[in-house]
């Protein structure tokens, strides 16, 4: 059994690892019987009478006993759980203290899942602060000639995940609401260019390690969707399906229309239910085919990842400025990369301007929720270049703020999809020790799901628990990482993380539940 070579240990406090100490015996040298020897004897000898009086480890303190209780039961719970021949990674450290109360393969490069937004989340308090919001900004370099615009509209993004995100309340729709507040300008017309301006981020749009499956078929923003410095709508697009007459293809739409090829060959069936239809799409086209069939009741929305996120949300402005009654057809859309000389926003003029919420906000989605655009939205952006590689060195520098090697450790994405991430238990839980102390502790403890909170990960695991954590989910890799209080009120970090399992994925999460409780009680 693999787990059978369990390493654990009472560290000290400086962290390292405390070598067992022989027994000491109380001894009285062959010394001449003053009254002071006579009194020290008469007292050790008091000592040693109460000693045997007393029961076993009545000197040790609440904490010397639980400790090796705990290693014995979080031991005991994975090898009675199915998954005791999986590859576990397990560490259990004090914040009052640093200390480690438990640990197993600490050390040992895990693929993390959804934990690497822990990583991802520490490192973007760090760097941009809780309160900074991302802008995207509507300029205009051009003349207005009574109700038409002639000139360059400039839509410039800072890599807002959350820019006409239906996955964060109260942001809206900002480009249907500048197409509309434009027409109520008395706007008509405009002719020019409409230019997007992603430069905040770098121009590759997929992580390296990410499933082809995550950007070719149906999708949401809990799978890989493409990152870019102009994000809109979680870059998904919309893909309505209308059950047609008997035999007839369901009718499709797309919002904004006209930015997927579609090719319709499925056909709807006189069923009522059951769907029986699929998408095929190569990767980085942008065209859909659909196959097999529809039920005759079926009425739905699917949602596609787009490959190009400037693309669409300049075609998408063009849709709502159209919608809003506005002339565009002499409205050119280009990527600011494919232009020969890159227009300069030095003096032009600002027409709109839209603030995201704060970052501490959007973390609490990131986290709760477990958001995969919106974390790796903000990992290109904690670096200067919005480069994944800039990203991953930023990480790795906190991580080594925190006292974490980093040796073992690569990072490819915000998110957790690749499985090119490698993080260690001991990595995890420095960090989450190393971010009790700074000013944004209040940030990241509240972006992590509570046990049994709605709407969380957490929704239905360790309902009335301590517990603040992030989960982890990937095929074939579990993790759950957090604080909770010990039964004294002792606070700790813990990283659970477990890889190469073949049994059901419910049977790992109870263990770990399992382990959290036996930490907790």
């Amino acid at each position: 059994m693999r787990f059978a070579s369990s390493r654990r240990f009472v560290a000290s406090p400086s962290g390292s690892p405390s070598a067992p100490q022989p027994r000491r015996s109380l001894m009285v040298g062959a010394q001449p019987k003053t009254t002071s020897s006579l009194a020290v004897g008469a007292l050790l000898a008091l000592l040693l009478a109460i000693g045997m009086a007393l029961p076993p480890g009545a000197f040790a303190t609440a904490d010397d006993e639980a400790r090796p209780a705990l290693a014995d039961e979080i031991d005991q719970i994975i090898k009675d759980g199915k998954a005791a021949n999986a590859f576990w990674g397990v560490q259990v450290r004090a914040l009052d203290t640093g200390e480690v109360l438990y640990e197993h393969n600490p050390q040992q490069a895990f693929l993390p899942a959804s934990n690497m937004k822990l990583l991802t989340s520490a490192t973007a308090l760090d760097a941009l602060g809780p309160e900074h919001r991302y802008k995207t900004t509507l300029y205009f370099d051009g003349e207005i000639d009574g109700s038409v615009m002639r000139g360059d509209l400039i839509l410039k993004g800072t890599g807002d995940p959350t820019f006409g995100s239906s996955e964060m309340a109260g942001t809206g729709d900002p480009l249907g609401r500048w197409a509309q507040a434009l027409a109520k300008m008395g706007v008509t017309r405009i002719e020019g260019r409409l230019i997007g301006d992603d430069d905040a981020l770098s121009d590759r749009f997929y992580s390296e390690g990410w499933d082809v499956d995550y950007i070719t078929r149906q999708s949401s923003r809990l799978i890989g969707v493409s990152v870019g410095g102009l994000a809109y709508r979680d870059n998904l697009i919309r893909v309505n399906l209308q059950a047609g007459e008997d035999g007839a293809p369901p009718q499709v739409t797309t919002a904004p229309a006209g930015y997927l090829d579609v090719v319709n060959r499925a056909t709807t069936s006189e069923r009522e239910r059951g769907r029986a239809f699929d998408i095929r799409r190569s990767f980085g086209d942008e065209e859909i085919t659909l196959t097999g069939s529809v039920p005759s009741t079926y009425s739905g929305t699917l949602h596609m990842p787009i490959s190009n996120p400037t693309r669409f949300a300049l075609q998408s402005f063009q849709a709502d400025l159209r919608q809003a009654g506005i002339g565009v057809n002499n409205l050119k859309a280009a990527d600011i990369d494919h232009l020969g000389e890159k227009p300069s926003t030095e003096g032009a003029r600002v027409l709109f301007r839209h603030f995201s919420p704060t970052l501490a906000k959007i973390l609490r989605v990131v986290n709760k929720e477990s958001n995969n655009f919106y974390a790796d939205q903000i990992f290109r952006s904690i670096s200067d270049s919005g480069t994944a590689n800039a990203s991953e060195r930023r990480v790795k520098k906190l991580l080594e703020k925190a006292g974490a090697a980093t040796d073992a450790i690569s990072i490819r994405d915000g998110s957790g999809l690749s499985r090119k991430d490698l993080v260690t238990p001991a990595a995890i839980t420095k960090l989450l020790d190393f971010m009790t102390s700074p000013s944004a502790s209040e940030s990241f403890e509240a972006s992590l799901a509570r046990g049994g909170e709605p709407q969380t990960t957490l929704q239905y695991r360790l309902k009335g628990q301590p517990v603040r954590a992030k989960t982890g989910s990937l095929e074939f890799a579990r993790a759950l990482s957090g604080y909770t209080p010990l039964p004294g009120g002792r606070r700790v970090a813990f990283a659970l993380l477990v890889n190469n399992y073949a049994v059901a994925s419910y049977q790992v999460t109870q263990t770990f539940d399992r382990v959290v409780r036996a930490m907790t009680s």
